[in-house]
């Protein structure tokens, strides 16, 4: 196969950093293949797309893209080079035709050849029939699908997709995929940087990213090969399986662990060398079970492990009480909730309780009505019939209260990106009513928690991922709240992120904070204790990971993953709905 990306001692450096973004890296991508870039938050792939994209001078070394200098040859890379960055980088103002119209300009692409792409792509994103649609106004995975069509106007020879699924549902995920593999068997060479590790699986090689340097340049197949015996499972476990992986994971046996349903999933410093079941609290009919590796153990184990299972925030957090009168068994409670926006209906008689020292989570769809529901269930949006509670403050009556007693981190990350970091945790702190000294050491002990203090000055649209996420969960925890509302919390950020981010969770539940999340992320699905699955509007389903799971076993599919779950449970409710029709 062609060597269609060939990078030489490839180095970038940004003044005033000491250590360069990329550094001394070399690598081939081929045609016809899709290659996944992963690594760390800071690792440098962002920076390195850039320059594949010829947006980014090298400051060292050598690369052709395609048989082009992306330095002296800037016009015509661009025009066999189609680039999707991280963020949307379409006009949400503009229609969907109107944003094609625009980047066929851009492409050059004109007269019939337009004509004809526009069929084709439209086509093949199933678009077609939302021309007339603003971009701002489609779900998440329409969005992404629309950016991937201005990508590929002018057939590029070689595709770059920056983070393309972060924000989108499985069913979205794997539809993207299919199209992205149907282009890399024409013979287009595809870059997919993705901070999925689950996603680098499917990709034909994989160039793993660390601190700028190349950490790993082969197949997936190889390098989860390389963890051959370490990866384990608890199973059976009896009493809190959080508490376990706690235990589990300040065994030295254990570099990394994670809940997987009713199991705790592990991955041992060598193979052999096994944790104390006993020490780990996972009762007499706990049992240690040989898994298959995943792409993600050895990832962390090339990182050096991860962040370790006692969280700092819990330990400085105090027990959450309930108020007189609460019912523990019903702290969060929808009753036929419902939300119509004119004669559309995206929240439809949904009803749920949550318990205190629970996490919940919602999932479903793009459109599907889990933000919606979401909303009105932190006071954020009125319900047009129903009824809404926390810690048994009406919402429909009482919003501002119910407010004052929980915490809230949006999808979308909802700070004030111009006021420093000092700055929004002082306003935060003041919104949540702490003034004086007490305001002071709250911020204080957030700052050390979290490590912010190099970061005081910066504002947040300046900081790497991971840090905007604790900046967001410190503002959202200022006035130590009973009841967290997350919404999509780690979207985009690395694997060794989201363990510190749900080691964090963990800890204040073991303390009675409820907390009630949406993701995409269906690993991420693993922790919670139940979860709704919405779907048009509905809750087609409700129970535990493991519960949900087993309604998608089959001959075919013996072991069902949460995603495999998920699309099996959308495809019932379609079906039961046209069998009804």
């Amino acid at each position: 196969m062609d060597g269609m990306i060939v990078a030489e001692d490839l180095e970038r450096r940004f003044p005033g950093l000491a250590e360069p973004a990329v550094a001394a890296l070399s690598t081939t991508l081929r045609a016809g293949e899709i290659t996944g870039l992963v690594g760390p938050d800071g690792a440098g792939k962002t920076t390195l797309m850039r320059m594949f994209a010829g947006l980014l001078r090298p400051s060292a070394g050598r690369l052709r893209v395609a048989g082009l200098d992306p330095i002296h040859q800037a016009a015509a890379l661009h025009q066999v080079v189609g680039y999707m960055p991280q963020k949307f980088g379409l006009y949400e103002d503009l229609t969907v035709l109107e944003n094609l119209v625009l980047y066929a300009d851009l492409r050059g692409v004109v007269g019939e050849a337009r004509r004809q792409s526009f069929e084709q792509l439209l086509t093949f994103t199933d678009l077609t029939r939302f021309t007339a649609r603003p971009a701002g106004k489609l779900s998440g995975g329409m969005k992404q699908k629309l950016g991937l069509a201005c990508a590929l106007l002018g057939r590029p020879k070689v595709l770059l997709l920056d983070e393309p699924s972060v924000g989108v549902d499985p069913i979205s995920r794997r539809e993207l995929w299919r199209m992205v593999n149907a282009l890399a068997d024409e013979g287009m060479a595809v870059v997919w940087s993705t901070s999925y590790l689950d996603e680098a699986e499917l990709c034909h090689e994989v160039r793993l990213m660390n601190a700028g340097r190349m950490a790993y340049d082969g197949t997936p197949a190889e390098l989860a090969r390389r963890m051959a015996g370490r990866s384990m499972q608890i199973r059976g476990i009896a009493g809190n399986r959080r508490r376990v992986l706690t235990r589990a994971l300040s065994d030295p046996a254990v570099i990394d662990g994670v809940i997987q349903g009713r199991a705790v999933r592990l991955v041992l410093a060598e193979a052999g060398r096994l944790p104390d079941l006993a020490t780990c609290g996972a009762g007499p009919e706990a049992e240690l079970v040989e898994v298959a590796p995943r792409l993600e153990d050895a990832f962390i184990d090339i990182l050096g492990g991860g962040p370790g299972g006692e969280s700092v925030l819990a330990e400085v957090m105090p027990a959450s009480a309930l108020p007189a009168g609460v019912e523990a068994e019903a702290v969060i409670e929808a009753r036929a909730l419902t939300r119509a926006f004119g004669d559309f209906v995206a929240t439809d008689h949904v009803t749920f309780k949550v318990a205190r020292g629970e996490i919940f989570g919602l999932l479903g769809p793009n459109g599907a009505g889990k933000s919606t529901t979401f909303k009105m269930m932190c006071g954020l949006l009125t319900p047009s019939s129903g009824d809404a509670q926390v810690m048994g403050i009406d919402l429909k009556k009482s919003a501002s209260q119910a407010r004052q007693r929980l915490g809230y981190m949006a999808q979308k990350f909802s700070l004030y990106g111009k006021l420093s970091v000092a700055a929004n945790l002082r306003f935060f702190s003041g919104v949540y009513g702490l003034r004086g000294a007490a305001q002071r050491a709250k911020i204080d002990e957030m700052v050390r928690v979290f490590a912010l203090g190099p970061y005081l000055d910066t504002v947040p649209n300046d900081l790497p991922l991971g840090f905007k996420q604790r900046l967001a969960l410190a503002c959202a925890l200022m006035h130590a709240p009973a009841i967290l509302f997350l919404d999509e919390p780690t979207s985009g950020v690395d694997p060794v992120t989201r363990r510190e981010f749900w080691t964090h969770i963990n800890g204040l539940v073991e303390k009675g904070v409820t907390v009630m999340v949406t993701t995409h992320f269906m690993d991420e699905a693993e922790y919670c204790d139940r979860i709704a699955l919405v779907y048009r509007g509905q809750m087609i389903a409700t129970g535990s990971p493991d519960d949900l799971k087993a309604r998608a076993v089959s001959s075919a599919l013996p072991d069902p993953t949460m995603e495999d779950a998920f699309i099996h449970l959308v495809a019932a409710s379609d079906a039961a709905r046209e069998a009804a029709s």
